[in-house]
């Protein structure tokens, strides 16, 4: 049965009540169950419209659940995507605004910056030769859905779980360094909370990114150069409160750090590559 117009809007009107109240809403299974993942794809691209359409830019997308340790943490068994909008970026280093996130929690990953369009070709070969660099990245998730009570629609709906991100200073060629090789060791205020490999999203970040590719072009909106892609955990996620700092070493790619404020503090900023 295919969910209706009023019904995607109801939901997308949920969740956006969420983010101007700072209260997180009621699961969303009440409105498109907890099955219905084109219903829920609906949700997100009605959210995306709304925010170009209040002047937000769009400047890459998001893989989720490609670890088997968040997966595990959340419930699903299979990777989402969102889309990245220029408000949610940051730099190494950088002061997050606590009081723009609701629940949020950190997680190291890698992102890709694309060098040319991904139209039809998504071979791993030809996914590996559309990536112009890769740099450390930390992606601060985030749920508008209460006590982070979610299934695989909830999530899909809400930009698959997406707050903010920040991304390193130094890019790296892939004939440098092999992803699935990378070695993650994430820290809070020095404690080690999160070890991961490059294996752990889904076997190879090249393996995310060629399921992103051929899932966008499904979608009718390919991959394109400039685009950044946040590829996937490579490790746990881990929760944040205002205060932490987090530091996580993705090696041979480097160290990337962020800090938690009150919502007075922080600042989006370029990405490194622009």
């Amino acid at each position: 049965m295919t969910t209706s117009t009023r019904v995607i809007d109801e939901v997308a009107d949920r969740l956006e009540q969420a983010v101007e109240s700072g209260i997180p809403c009621s699961p969303l299974s009440d409105l498109i169950g907890t099955t219905d993942i084109d219903a829920a794809y609906q949700v997100q691209q009605t959210l995306t419209r709304r925010r170009i359409s209040a002047g937000a830019r769009l400047i890459g997308r998001k893989i989720g659940l490609t670890s088997a340790a968040v997966q595990s943490q959340i419930g699903v068994d299979r990777p989402d995507f969102g889309v990245l909008f220029d408000d949610m970026r940051f730099v190494d280093g950088d002061v997050v605004p606590f009081g723009r996130l609701l629940q949020p929690k950190a997680e190291a990953e890698i992102a890709f910056v694309l060098g040319t369009d991904i139209d039809d070709a998504t071979s791993p070969d030809a996914v590996r030769a559309a990536v112009a660099l890769a740099y450390p990245a930390l992606e601060i998730v985030d749920s508008r859905i209460a006590q982070w009570q979610i299934g695989i629609t909830d999530t899909v709906a809400d930009n698959a779980s997406s707050g903010v991100f920040v991304v390193g200073e130094t890019g790296f060629s892939l004939d440098t360094f092999d992803p699935k090789e990378v070695v993650m060791t994430m820290r809070r205020g020095g404690e080690v909370v999160s070890e991961g490999t490059g294996r752990d999203c889904l076997g190879d970040p090249l393996n995310a990114l060629a399921w992103l590719a051929a899932t966008a072009i499904e979608f009718g909106s390919p991959l394109r150069a400039g685009d950044i892609v946040l590829s996937g955990a490579l490790g746990p996620m881990v929760a944040v409160q205002p205060g932490d700092i987090f530091e996580a070493d993705i090696a041979p790619l480097g160290s990337i750090s962020v800090s938690f404020a009150g919502a007075e503090a922080g600042r989006p900023a370029a990405i490194p590559h622009e």
